[in-house]
């Protein structure tokens, strides 16, 4: 009888414990922008798929044609790759990534086929999901998909750039 008594009293200690947790719980409102500076845009960190990703592939490098062999090689990948072209200047690096709040998590993900070795622009003015791909000399070959979750583990989950709110799909 006794034993029964104190499983009973654990049971109701542990629902009090349940609730009092849930109430009080500080991060009820994580990825809904809650507590958001106002003015500050709202940064989209949803990883997206391939399918949902949307690019314009510019060629930052002096070999003719490299932007539309790349843009191809997104294309057989599953991006949705929207403008192919020359950048208006050359560019060192192996990539530079432009994208605005929209296309965060967008970004994240491309950086993992560049293996982290893209430079990141962020524009807090772009209203677009799209991110610009800007092929530099030092590029040589997107990653293979082991090595694209290779590189997304080692990078981990997105983050909104500084100025600006996280908000996830999920909670829209």
């Amino acid at each position: 009888m006794r034993a029964l008594v104190v499983v009973g009293l654990l049971a109701v200690l542990a629902l009090v414990f349940v609730i009092v947790a849930m109430v009080r719980d500080t991060q009820g409102k994580a990825g809904t922008a809650a507590g958001c500076p106002k003015g500050w845009p709202l940064a989209d960190v949803t990883l997206r798929e391939p399918k949902d990703v949307k690019i314009n592939v510019y060629n930052g490098t002096d070999e003719v044609g490299r932007a539309g062999s790349v843009a191809d090689d997104f294309r057989n990948r599953k991006f949705q790759v929207k403008k192919v072209g020359n950048a208006p200047k050359a560019v060192d690096e192996v990539a530079v990534l432009r994208f605005g709040p929209k296309g965060v998590g967008s970004a994240h993900l491309l950086r993992a086929y560049f293996l982290d070795n893209a430079e990141q622009q962020y524009d807090a003015k772009r209203t677009d999901d799209t991110v610009d791909v800007i092929l530099g000399n030092a590029f040589q070959q997107l990653a293979t998909t082991t090595e694209v979750n290779q590189s997304l583990g080692d990078l981990g989950s997105p983050e909104a750039p500084t100025g600006t709110c996280p908000i996830s799909e999920k909670v829209k």
